[in-house]
């Protein structure tokens, strides 16, 4: 990494915190290009020398969120068996640390931001932090750069199906159902409209995700 690269880290890495500190003791509304300047101690125009906009910047804090995720995922996923197993395992992660941060997963996956830009900010992101991503991670890059959550999902259970455990005809469908599980469970928790706890979220949706699962597995001999 050149000087040029580890200044533009240096000063990413300033305003990413402060980005990350107003979101952790006023929320995410509460996030302005001026508090973020101010906090850590520069001018607003020196932001926009290294994010496009508001949104852009604060994508990128949130993706600093994920690390625990990405820090998991291997895991959670070692003692899989086969790839049914592995697929229901990244749900089970996937669940667990989305349902901690509810706003910060669905900022970065169900709101409408441009995809281009989102998956271009994702590698960007991973490019210039690379530490946040381990060596027993590095398998999951090609779910772990892409945004699209239905496209994340497929990638995982097209595994499934080289092995037999599905029909390639039944993945959309199958895809389709299970991110709505999730993303049902996800906007409830949003909503504070009932009293779940992480822990019951997290059986709830594993338990919808594995009976859509079975309805569509192909026993294998």
């Amino acid at each position: 990494m050149d000087n040029k690269e580890i200044q533009k880290r240096r000063m990413m890495g300033y305003f990413l915190e402060a980005t990350k500190t107003i979101i952790e003791t006023d929320g995410i509304s509460a996030v302005t290009i001026r508090k973020v300047a101010s906090m850590a101690g520069f001018n607003s125009a020196t932001v926009y020398n290294y994010f496009e906009n508001l949104n852009h910047l604060i994508f990128f804090a949130s993706l600093r969120y994920l690390k625990d995720y990405a820090e998991a995922l291997p895991k959670y996923t070692m003692n899989s068996k086969n790839s049914f197993e592995n697929y229901v395992n990244v749900w089970k992660c996937f669940s667990y640390y989305s349902y901690l941060r509810p706003e910060i997963y669905n900022l970065i996956f169900f709101t409408s931001f441009s995809h281009t830009t989102v998956n271009s900010s994702i590698k960007t992101y991973y490019s210039i932090f690379p530490e946040e991503i381990g060596e027993e991670t590095k398998k999951f890059l090609p779910m772990l750069f892409e945004d699209n959550i239905n496209i994340r999902d497929y990638t995982v259970l097209k595994a499934a199906a080289a092995e037999g455990f599905f029909k390639d005809e039944d993945l959309n469908e199958i895809n389709e159902m299970n991110v709505l599980i999730y993303e049902g469970m996800l906007s409830r928790l949003l909503s504070g409209k009932n009293d779940y706890t992480v822990e019951i979220a997290v059986e709830k949706t594993l338990t919808y995700i594995k009976r859509t699962l079975m309805a569509y597995r192909i026993d294998i001999v």
